[in-house]
């Protein structure tokens, strides 16, 4: 069946949106672009591109719009949602979903096999871990959303966090030294965080439940528990209480087959070993 062809009267996104109300006002205003131009400081050019949604508009840009035609922070907002908008559209599909339960999760699980997790990951090492395949405009703002994601460990009321390492995972080289060094000290910095409970699973324990793989879950009182399954080409969020549970048992063994959070905590002979 062919595509129903879109509207062109309906902006089709944020920056056509915005687009849409700057024109609309300036014609209110009964302005013209140079008139408009003169009394922002900006050239008619920028401003006609800004209307036809060619150009994204700066926050400065949004501010003086709201200024100018008394909007009340309405162009800010529009500004705004085209940045939310932005890093929604640079994360693997459906992460989004998960980083918005994260935030709201009161007890997080965490399992790795691989990489240190990125709720503790070093920017640096976070760098090195998403620049493959990628150019480096692409990489930071990944970087910075994977940073923000952070902030919970810092809030007032921080979830608790049990994180599950398999040893491979702490010793994998990501980097160079000195990347490694920065981020096995991080770990020990987070380690001793009353809400972040940090375990190893050594590499001598052989064959054990994690093999099959790394997971996150996600609890919370006010909706139902959530696990995040990680994949190749990105993760499941899944919520369904038989699947949730089952991977809660994975992760009660696995930590059975870790050392204890005193024992795991000596992270400074993995350091003196770099």
């Amino acid at each position: 069946m062919p595509r129903r062809p879109r509207d062109p009267g309906v902006p089709s996104s944020p920056s056509e949106y915005f687009g849409t109300e700057l024109r609309a006002r300036r014609e209110l205003s009964k302005l013209s672009r140079p008139q408009l131009s003169e009394r922002l400081g900006y050239s008619p050019q920028w401003i006609g591109q800004i209307e036809s949604g060619v150009g994204a508009p700066s926050e400065d840009f949004a501010n003086d719009c709201d200024a100018f035609f008394q909007t009340s922070g309405a162009f800010y907002r529009i500004w705004e949602w085209m940045q939310e908008l932005g890093k929604v559209q640079i994360l693997p599909p459906g992460f989004p979903d998960f980083i918005e339960r994260e935030r709201e999760a009161e007890v997080i699980y965490i399992f790795e096999t691989m990489l240190v997790t990125g709720l503790f990951q070093t920017p640096e090492y976070a760098y090195e871990v998403l620049k493959l395949g990628k150019t480096p405009d692409a990489v930071e703002p990944l970087v910075a959303t994977r940073m923000e994601r952070q902030e919970i460990l810092k809030e007032e009321d921080p979830p608790h966090v049990v994180a599950v390492f398999d040893e491979g995972a702490i010793r994998r080289p990501i980097g160079n030294q000195e990347v490694m060094k920065g981020q096995i000290q991080h770990l020990i910095d987070l380690s001793e965080l009353p809400h972040v409970t940090v375990q190893i699973v050594p590499a001598a324990t052989g064959a054990y439940v994690g093999l099959a793989g790394a997971f996150t879950i996600l609890s919370s009182h006010d909706e139902a528990d959530a696990v995040r399954v990680e994949g190749h080409v990105g993760g499941q969020l899944v919520d369904q209480s038989a699947v949730v549970r089952k991977y809660g048992v994975s992760f009660d063994l696995i930590r059975a087959s870790a050392m204890s959070a005193e024992d795991s905590l000596n992270f400074r002979t993995i350091l003196e070993s770099l």
